[in-house]
């Protein structure tokens, strides 16, 4: 397995001359962009030149992950060619969230096969719910496939997100890669490191990912009573306090959502993912050294299992709320995820609208939100 990293500045050019020799049908570059390079294409252009026969995929982000660095306005990209790995690609459209578990399916029908192991995806963040997008898709293969990635970001806008359709990028569309082959390893983690606080609350009334109602009452309004002054700056500052949501009943999981947009008419709260009615929600708050520990512990997960490689493709999805409540120390947590990583490393990565991984080795892939997943790539 063959790995580079380079990195695009648009005041700069390339850090690095473009690695052509490594271009095959078994290469794969990726490509985590800041979301103004939408309107400036260029450098995927370039991309899409250098490597003509490679898998050529990507999206918009709200921070690129780059090393042991996090940058804004630049295009952190991997090129891993693998020697004994097949790669396949899948593309769809997605037209509403309405729609976001038949387009997991639509990419499963193209991406199923012998020897499939494991699928790495890219959505667009705004107008899919994760939730159905990850079960679609999972429905379709078998058990025994991962499934890991990430929804596009836009910063703390919620404005606009893209996925790269083979050069070009677009919006309300999502990209999956497949790997084939039994010489792949692979590992995977998330942690979150978020805090419950206050009363947990009934979900009263939802549909999909849209939240309603509270214990009977609008749910904005009840948020933006908690958030106080910070409510005029929604929902950007909801991304400082997620809410933890479970089914109601012993032993179910809790997983963390995060608000991707608010309706004043209705009083509502949209989320990357299911607000299944019935569950339990409670508001969460972090400290910034929990949410470093929390990626180091979800980079031990993803290398538990890898012990002696040396060569690898790490693959860090983090959330664009943790980026914000650990401001100046976001680089800490990408270096702690470094400290686990094998030797020889190729480590890229993006902040996003919402992290996808199984939660536990083993465990069926879901949508995660304010939480650092890592995915680990190498052969044997």
């Amino acid at each position: 397995m063959e790995l580079k990293t380079v990195t695009y500045r648009t005041s700069e050019g390339w850090d690095v001359p473009l690695p052509t020799a490594m271009d095959s049908d078994r290469t794969l570059v990726l490509a985590f962009a800041a979301p103004e390079f939408a309107a400036h294409p260029t450098p995927f252009e370039q991309l899409a030149a250098a490597f003509p026969t490679s898998l050529l995929v990507g999206c918009s982000t709200s921070g690129e992950i780059a090393g042991s660095q996090v940058h804004d306005a630049s295009i952190s990209v991997a090129v891993a060619h693998f020697e004994h790995t097949l790669l396949r690609r899948a593309f769809t459209e997605v037209s509403s969230a309405a729609d976001s578990f038949d387009a997991g399916a639509r990419l499963a029908t193209q991406l199923a096969g012998p020897g499939l192991r494991a699928v790495f995806l890219l959505s667009d963040g705004l107008c899919v719910n994760g939730t159905p997008l990850v079960d679609g898709l999972a429905r379709k293969l078998p058990s025994d496939v991962s499934i890991t990635g990430g929804l596009a970001g836009d910063g703390s806008r919620f404005g606009h997100t893209w996925v790269l359709d083979r050069q070009q990028p677009q919006a309300k569309r999502i990209c999956a890669v497949g790997f084939y082959g039994e010489r792949l390893r692979i590992g995977h983690g998330c942690d979150g490191g978020w805090s419950d606080f206050g009363p947990e609350r009934l979900i009263t009334r939802s549909e999909g990912n849209v939240l309603y109602e509270l214990d009977g009452k609008p749910a904005l309004d009840l948020y933006k009573t908690y958030l106080g002054e910070r409510a005029a700056d929604l929902p950007g500052t909801a991304l400082l306090f997620p809410l933890s949501v479970r089914r109601d009943g012993p032993g179910q999981d809790t997983l963390v959502r995060t608000i991707l947009g608010i309706d004043d008419a209705q009083k509502s709260l949209t989320f990357a993912g299911d607000m299944p009615q019935g569950g339990i929600a409670r508001l969460m708050r972090a400290n910034t050294d929990k949410l470093i520990g929390s990626a180091g512990q979800a980079a031990r997960q993803a290398t538990a299992g890898l012990m002696g490689t040396e060569d690898a493709l790490v693959i860090s999805v983090s959330c664009v709320g943790r980026r914000l409540v650990l401001g100046e120390r976001t680089d800490e947590e990408v270096e702690t995820v470094l400290e686990s990583a094998p030797r020889r490393a190729a480590h890229v990565g993006f902040y996003s609208y919402g992290e996808i991984s199984p939660a536990v080795a083993g465990g069926a892939s879901e949508l995660h939100n304010q939480t650092m997943t890592v995915t680990v790539l190498s052969e044997a």
